[in-house]
């Protein structure tokens, strides 16, 4: 069975499937509906189109560098507090309709706050769209500051900042993204030295496009107890014994991966590999409508790289509970729920 053809009974199991979800971006959960939102009320100032027909051939990518360029040209429609409110409510209601009912949302303070927004209104409006978004959709979001690696140390320093000074309620993990190539990580140290010291986790992107080095300077400089993406450690067995050993899981998402050329196909996808070897890993979406996929698709496409069942897809619901930041208590209850949807199938 080719990859991409699913089973209409996968398809419905997965929709309705309770689920958590550790590695997507804000402004990269925008849906086509949203970003033409946003571009209209800066039409003539940005080169993102408003018409969502036309936005399907604005999110093909060449390469890494290409999709990195349309994200940022993106980030650029959040200019005013009506526009970051929008964007992340509306995400919440995107997410409440696949059924996902935690998130941890990479956000990047310093890409928002470089226009008009103050980091202060920033953490205001996410706090507010947060919290209307429990009460409207039952989505609880929270909050993965993340340091746009291609803008160096003084993105750093804002991001930073940002985390430390002004705490919002939501914020749990402190992360590292944009491109790998030319942007060593140990030079971040220091600030992630500084945030796990005030009780933020380290979750940094690495071994998405460079090899399983990169990978180990997470590791070993930042501290990281999850793994932004991490595919390159398919390439190291030592690493995968590691990363077992350890239990350091692996935030895989597949679709981006082929959609940013990071790997040639889904069929090539090395998923398979990584869990062969005991690495923990999750199923994520990253930037879904920008690589026309969801949480849910990612899933099926799991299911079929790993040959699962509708028993196995649901472990992998599990695996995501149990790597989150979520407290015990709301792991305990998103694990049940996830319990009492398989077995009121199964009964």
């Amino acid at each position: 069975m080719p990859v991409h053809a699913f089973s209409t009974d996968l398809s419905a199991f997965v929709a309705g499937l309770p689920k958590a979800e550790l590695h997507v971006h804000h402004v990269g959960s925008a849906s086509p509906r949203i970003v033409a939102e946003l571009a209209a009320r800066h039409e003539g100032d940005t080169p993102v189109p408003a018409d969502e027909a036309k936005l399907a051939e604005y999110f093909t990518f060449t390469d890494f560098a290409h999709f990195i360029e349309v994200y940022l040209a993106v980030s650029d429609l959040v200019r005013t507090p009506e526009d970051l409110w929008t964007l992340t409510y509306e995400v919440a209601r995107e997410m409440a309709g696949q059924n996902i009912r935690y998130a941890e949302l990479t956000c990047s303070p310093y890409n928002q706050t470089r226009r008009d927004l103050s980091a202060e209104t920033f953490v205001e409006v996410i706090e507010d769209a947060r919290r209307r978004a429990r009460t409207d959709f039952g989505v609880e979001l929270v909050w993965c500051f993340d340091i746009p690696g291609e803008s160096g140390i003084p993105a750093a320093d804002v991001t930073l900042d940002a985390a430390l000074r002004l705490r919002p309620d939501g914020l749990v993990s402190f992360g590292l993204g944009g491109p790998e190539i030319g942007v060593p990580r140990p030079q971040f140290a220091p600030h992630f030295e500084a945030a796990r010291a005030a009780g933020l986790r380290s979750v940094p992107h690495a071994g998405e496009t460079t090899g399983s080095q990169t990978i180990w300077d997470a590791l070993n400089h930042l501290g990281a107890e999850r793994i932004g993406h991490g595919i390159a450690a398919a390439q190291d067995p030592a690493l995968m014994a590691h990363l077992a050993e350890r239990g350091i899981t692996l935030e895989v998402c597949p679709t981006s991966n082929v959609c940013t050329r990071a790997v040639a196909s889904i069929e090539e996808h090395p998923l398979p590999t990584l869990v062969a070897a005991g690495v923990p890993v999750t199923i994520n979406s990253d930037d879904p409508p920008m690589f026309s996929t969801t949480l849910n698709h990612d899933y099926e496409v799991a299911a079929q790289l790993l040959g699962l069942d509708t028993a196995g897809v649901a472990d992998l619901a599990r695996a995501a509970v149990r790597a989150s930041f979520l407290g015990d208590a709301g792991k305990r209850a998103l694990l049940a729920e996830i319990d009492s949807y398989t077995a009121g199938l199964t009964a």
